[in-house]
């Protein structure tokens, strides 16, 4: 059963939660949040507490840094125009329905398709199964999502589970070469125009040379020859240079043939120079290379979907896992060097309890109810089982502070998570109450909701924990005595536990004789008159109120007449 907060509780939580998720890596591993919910159930409870345990301990902090590499691998199922399909008619029907790609029973149909795939005889032997008729589609995101699997691979090793991932790396590198050449395809033209530019520049650099050779003679006869572009006249005097030439352009297209994949002729042997490339003949070399990498591609992907079909759902089940990782870490982070709660009966405790969202805050201890035998705080003698507890003291010393601290490490405690504490005891609630005052609210409007709020939060049976910031605020001080005095006592019979932040410490002690009465202290002043504040509170002694220190400030600033009246209206405070 969920833990029922009223709505500044539910603020506190999802402060709590907001902290949480800005550590996450991956946004979706939000939704695991919710998971944790605070709940009521003490076993539930346990149980939570068992599973981080056991888990937190194993997440290592360099984990971060791959958790971020990892993306959702999401085989598609499209519809590939690259193929067609022969099959019985008996087959039609089944095969249509795969819908991944034309299906026909006329082998005359194949045509033009650079993969004819049959269950009949007549192209790549194939079953009516994705695996075999659209192998791509499986290994090709995959493939694409190489870092995601290394990354698997790694987290494998971090948290010591077993991945599928390395395996699935190894079988993938069969692809390599075909990706190779797919990149090479997609950049032929700029290869081929940079072999062009380069075998011109050769060519003219080994011309130049030979010019230097000529006589006067043949370097007129050459010239005029080379004007005309009669390079057939010019290498019928020159035939040397020709066959030069012919070797860098057989040169050229060996390299390029080497970098392709399969034998070309590409540039012409009638017109040494300059030489270039026809575009159609460019287009026609494109064609045949993406009609023989498609081939090679499919099939290259079925034989590495062969090796890894078997560990698909595994890879599935390990990318789930990573979100598991990720709220874990980020868990970890936030509660780094947290304390599991101790779930006992007589409300709650804890030593050297730190604020969520204080920077380098005081550590505190307090307890409301009855006080654990290891709960070894000094002063803390005086507890004995107060389930009512006036918190009293200096203004600005941390008496929301600490009801704010309370709040957190009950919500967290309930979550099954460790809390901010060095130790901590927590019974289990069915209700959580935080009234945080509202400087803004005043009034008579002011006073009846928050009247009507608190009287919902005392109505009915079960554990509740209700606290109360300075009720007194929104009322006159004599009225606030008396109804937050009767609020109580009704609180007190029917055993739930309560904080309340008030400066009617005294006036309300003298009302409720059950009531445990605390005080943060503001110890005094220091050298230069600010105030001293011990924001841990006092157990069962009234807090020295800051109006007290505020005036024995000005008594011993001020000169003359006015420093006589600052201490008269102190010795007032000090002998009530």
């Amino acid at each position: 059963m969920r833990l029922k907060l009223n709505p500044e509780a539910k603020t506190v939580y999802r402060s709590i939660q907001e902290e949480i998720k800005r550590r996450l890596v991956l946004p979706e591993s939000a939704s695991l949040l919710d998971e944790f919910g605070p709940v009521s159930d003490r076993e539930e409870i346990l149980r939570r507490q068992a599973y981080f345990r056991g888990t937190l301990p194993w997440i290592r902090p360099e984990l971060k840094d791959y958790l971020s590499k990892v993306r959702h691998i999401k085989f598609r199922r499209d519809f590939l125009h690259d193929r067609i399909l022969v099959v019985d008619e008996s087959e039609l029907e089944r095969a249509e329905k795969l819908g991944l790609c034309e299906v026909t029973t006329e082998i005359e149909d194949t045509e033009g398709y650079p993969l004819v795939l049959s269950t009949a005889g007549y192209g790549i032997d194939v079953e009516l199964v994705p695996s075999q008729i659209a192998p791509e589609l499986y290994v090709m995101p995959l493939w694409e999502n190489l870092e995601t699997l290394k990354a698997l691979a790694k987290i494998g090793e971090l948290t010591g589970r077993e991945s599928v991932a390395g395996e699935i790396l190894r079988s993938l590198e069969g692809l390599r070469e075909v990706m190779e050449k797919r990149k090479t395809l997609d950049d032929l033209e700029e290869l081929i125009v940079e072999k062009e530019r380069e075998l011109n520049e050769r060519i003219s650099e080994k011309l130049e040379r030979f010019s230097l050779t000529l006589s006067g003679k043949e370097l007129l006869e050459f010239l005029s020859e080379l004007k005309v572009g009669n390079y057939e006249a010019i290498f019928s005097h020159f035939g040397e240079v020709e066959g030069e030439i012919l070797d860098l352009i057989n040169e050229a297209e060996n390299e390029l043939s080497e970098r392709i994949g399969i034998t070309i002729e590409l540039f012409s042997r009638e017109e040494l120079y300059p030489v270039s490339v026809p575009p159609e003949r460019v287009e026609m070399l494109r064609e045949e290379l993406e009609k023989e990498l498609k081939v090679e591609l499919y099939l290259r992907s079925r034989e590495i979907l062969e090796e890894v079909m078997p560990l698909l759902q595994r890879l599935k089940e390990e990318l789930s896992a990573v979100h598991e990782l990720d709220f874990l870490q980020a868990v970890k982070d936030f509660a780094g060097n947290f304390t599991f709660p101790k779930i006992h009966n007589g409300g709650i405790a804890f030593i050297n309890g730190r604020h969520l969202f204080i920077e380098n805050p005081q550590p505190v201890s307090y307890v409301v109810g009855r006080k654990p035998e290891s709960f070894d705080v000094p002063g803390s003698e005086v507890v004995k089982d107060e389930k009512v507890v006036i918190l009293t003291g200096a203004n600005s010393g941390g008496k929301t502070s600490l009801l704010e601290l309370i709040t957190q490490i009950t919500l967290l405690a309930h979550m099954g998570f460790p809390v901010p504490a060095e130790k901590a005891w927590v019974e289990p609630l069915d209700e959580l109450f935080f009234f945080r005052r509202k400087r803004s609210a005043y009034g008579a409007g002011a006073f009846e909701t928050a009247l009507r709020s608190f009287v919902r939060a005392l109505r009915g049976e079960g554990r509740k924990l209700i606290l109360i910031d300075e009720f007194e605020a929104i009322t006159e001080p004599g009225a606030a005595v008396k109804i937050i005095g009767e609020l109580l006592k009704v609180a007190h019979e029917r055993g739930f536990h309560v904080v309340i932040v008030s400066h009617l410490g005294e006036d309300l002690k003298a009302e409720l004789p059950f009531a445990r009465v605390d005080g943060i202290e503001a110890q005094g002043l220091d050298e230069n008159l600010n105030l001293i504040v011990d924001r841990q509170p006092a157990f069962g002694k009234l807090g020295r109120s800051t109006p007290e220190l505020i005036v024995e400030r000005l008594a011993r600033k001020k000169r003359g007449k006015e420093r006589e009246i600052f201490e008269r209206v102190l010795r007032a405070f000090r002998e009530r």
